[in-house]
């Protein structure tokens, strides 16, 4: 007998304006699956499922592979996640209208070039051609977003430092009138957009990434029409501006993820000015250890990064591996802890996580969500151990 509040499949497939082979095949292929199963084998569905078959279209419109899909989406219908989702799907469409804009452009080029010229300019063709295969990098794109935004958000829902750590970083920036700034690994400039109300007129930063799609999104937060910003992609292992350019160079969590630390501090220490400062930010390595806990209890086979960060660049070697490069080093920690009273954010951030854990967490997603509700029932503390790293040339 049919529930109330349930849809069958053949209803399912007529009221989101599908055919009930999709459904099917998506079930088949664990894309989406049904929200009840009866023992007879009929499959039925809710207005939750909804939210997930609005986000699975959406992606395959935007061109994803069903395989990249069933790694994008999780099966929960919690309001964080919802919401979550439904800002990242916004940047990729922006995204994608960037794209063929560009397209447009490329096609107009070459075309106009045939009609004035009677020749084909072939690297503007091959430059179309690479255009139209951008949507490659989107899916990089959308789970570093994602990955951001998962780590941000459980920071700034539950941290006990009321500032925040963004103010924080602010504060520490000692940013006067006149200064040339460039942050490395700028993400989706969270630093500035905190704090725009309080970064003076007369100032520019040079905000930069090694990802272009990260350089789009902060451009659209901020505004590509303040004067005060400007944006170039590059590996911060080699800046592409002349000697003593910056008074101060910021790289907040950048440090652990770059393959060669010394070549970016050589390149860092160039391109300051003599009285310039560098401000780099690390963990210790007590930093969210309750977290690895928590998903070890869970399977004792996750780890939750391959890589332990601290290891590379973090509070107790950090001094060590900045000293051949800069003088008056100084390490000033930022007070902080974290009391989670609900799962969603938590499994988010956890999933953003740069180990092995979507490898045994997804099939068991429901289960593990139940394990999480109940560790933050009473409130989930855990500790942070973050602070930067003041640096004189």
């Amino acid at each position: 007998m049919k529930k109330p509040g349930y849809y069958s499949s053949g209803e399912f497939a007529r009221m989101a304006h599908v055919t009930l082979r999709t459904i099917r095949y998506y079930d088949k292929h664990a894309i989406l699956k049904p929200s009840l199963v009866t023992e007879s084998g009929a499959r039925f569905y809710t207005d939750a499922d909804f939210a997930r078959l609005q986000q699975i279209l959406l992606l395959k419109y935007l061109g994803f592979s069903l395989d990249d899909i069933r790694e994008m989406t999780i099966n929960d219908s919690d309001y964080h996640f919802m919401a979550d989702s439904l800002n990242l799907q916004l940047k990729l469409v922006r995204d994608r209208i960037e794209q063929m804009q560009l397209v447009e452009k490329a096609i107009q080029d070459t075309a106009e070039a045939i009609q004035t010229e009677h020749t084909i300019d072939w690297s503007k063709m091959l430059n179309l051609i690479h255009l139209t295969g951008m949507e490659k990098s989107l899916k990089n794109q959308y789970q570093n977003a994602s990955n951001i935004s998962a780590r941000i958000n459980l920071h700034s829902l539950y941290s006990t430092n009321k500032q925040g750590w963004f103010p924080w970083i602010y504060d520490q920036c000692q940013i006067r009138p006149g200064m040339e700034i460039l942050e490395v690994g700028c993400g989706d400039g969270t630093l500035w957009t905190s704090n725009l109300s309080r970064i003076p007129a007369d100032i520019h930063i040079t905000l930069s990434d090694i990802s272009e799609g990260m350089l789009r999104d902060t451009r659209r937060a901020l505004g590509s029409e303040d004067g005060r910003f400007s944006f170039r992609p590059f590996d911060c292992s080699w800046i592409p501006f002349e000697d003593e350019r910056f008074d101060l160079v910021i790289a907040n969590h950048v440090l652990f993820y770059c393959e060669d630390i010394p070549a970016v501090c050589r390149e860092v220490r160039r391109v300051l000015k003599p009285d310039g400062r560098f401000l780099c930010s690390a963990y210790g390595s007590r930093h969210m250890k309750e977290v690895s806990q928590l998903v070890q209890d869970f399977d004792d086979r996750i780890v939750l990064s391959a890589n332990k960060l601290y290891e590379r660049f973090g509070r107790e070697n950090g001094s060590e591996i900045l000293s051949p490069f800069f003088s008056r080093i100084t390490w000033q920690l930022y007070e902080d802890s974290l009391l989670v009273p609900e799962p969603e954010p938590l499994i988010s951030y956890i999933l953003s996580c740069h180990g092995n854990q979507n490898q045994y967490l997804l099939d068991h997603y429901k289960e593990f969500r139940s394990y999480v509700a109940k560790k933050t029932a009473g409130g989930f503390r855990i500790s942070k151990d973050a602070g930067i790293f003041l640096c004189a040339k």
